[in-house]
């Protein structure tokens, strides 16, 4: 790698793992909106039953998948190493936010939800940089 091609390789980096967090957070509040508005999740700020909590769990784990997807994807190299960034940011992203709505009141949710959401944060991410990853070694193969 030449020397000007360094700092256009991290420029890269830089847009892949940030397009990935657009895309996730883009996901994950165009369905939070949805589910508000045909009325599967009561209005905003309105406390939510357990169930629907674990609903909007899933879609953000296939969501952060997606995501881990994305960076590795869009990565100029080392797609796991972009995907695990990707990972990092939503971990200090769900982590700042457990921190800011724990003890707030239960329109926030249950405490195992802001948990659940940094503990998958970092394994979603990997998975979707492997799937990326195992997806391109097969057609390079195949």
């Amino acid at each position: 790698m030449t020397e000007t091609d360094r700092p256009r390789s991290i420029l890269r980096s830089i847009a892949a793992v940030f397009a990935a967090v657009v895309a996730v957070f883009v996901l994950s509040l165009g369905t939070d909106v949805v589910m508000h508005a045909t009325g599967i999740f009561p209005p905003w700020f309105q406390p939510m039953a357990g169930a629907l909590f674990l609903l909007a769990l899933a879609y953000r784990i296939v969501y952060g998948v997606a995501g881990g997807y994305i960076a590795a994807r869009l990565a100029p190299d080392r797609p796991i190493a972009h995907a695990i960034a990707l990972g990092v940011v939503g971990l200090v992203l769900s982590t700042a936010g457990a921190a800011g709505t724990w003890n707030r009141g239960p329109e926030f949710g249950p405490k195992w939800y802001p948990l659940a959401l940094v503990a998958t944060a970092l394994p979603c991410a990997w998975a979707g940089g492997k799937l990326c990853t195992n997806q391109l070694r097969a057609r390079a193969a195949g």
